[in-house]
Parts: structure tokens; C-alpha cells; sequence
């Protein structure tokens, strides 16, 4: 779930994404997906779109936070954390560095 998140994320032109490995560091998600977006529309372009394709898979959200002001969009589906950051907010709350022992997990693949 964690790389179909990414490849929807990257559909929708997100930047910097990467999916940390987060199972040996808290109980609350087995993986965070977080990516940056130019603006508040194209966050919620992505969270839409990854609400839509899961829902397609009879997958739904445990929960939504920041989507009505898209700076930093957080959707929980368990297993799954997926953040969505403009890049200010990103820089700010710097993930990568507080979950700096979470592995990343390549998710590209190379043809």
C-alpha cells in the first residue's frame, strides 16, 4: 500500500517522496509515505486521488487531518501513514530527520 501511495503521489507531480520503514519505532503505522506539493490544491489533488483508488480496492481512511487547509494533509489508513506537506511545512516538521533510524524503502523501479 505503501508503494501504490508513492506511484499515486508521483502521478499527481508530488516531489520528494520517500516511504520509511517504521515498524521497529512506534506501533502506530508500519510505514509513513511523505512527499512534498507546489500548493494547497495539488495536496488535496492527491489525497483525493489516493481516497478514490483505494476506495476502488474496497480500502477506506481510519482518519484525515489538514486536508480544508492543505498545508500538511495527514491520512491515516493503519498500516499506512501518508503525509502531504507544502514544502514550508515540510522543512519545518522534518520527518526524515525525527524518523532519521526508519529505514527508506526504495519504491522506483528502474526500466
Amino acid at each position: 500500500m505503501a508503494t501504490m501511495f508513492a506511484k499515486i503521489a508521483e502521478d499527481k507531480k508530488a516531489e520528494e517522496i520517500v516511504i520509511l520503514d517504521v515498524r521497529d519505532l512506534t506501533f502506530i503505522a508500519d510505514f509513513f509515505v511523505i512527499c512534498s506539493g507546489f500548493n494547497s490544491r495539488q495536496l488535496q489533488s492527491i489525497a483525493d486521488e489516493v481516497e478514490l483508488k483505494m476506495a476502488g480496492y474496497g480500502v477506506h481512511r481510519n482518519g484525515i487531518e489538514g486536508y480544508s487547509e492543505a498545508k500538511w494533509i495527514l491520512i491515516d489508513y493503519g498500516d499506512v501513514v501518508l503525509h502531504l506537506f507544502c514544502k514550508e511545512m515540510r522543512h519545518f516538521y522534518d520527518l526524515e530527520l525525527l524518523w532519521g533510524d526508519a529505514p527508506k524503502i526504495p519504491w522506483k523501479t528502474n526500466l
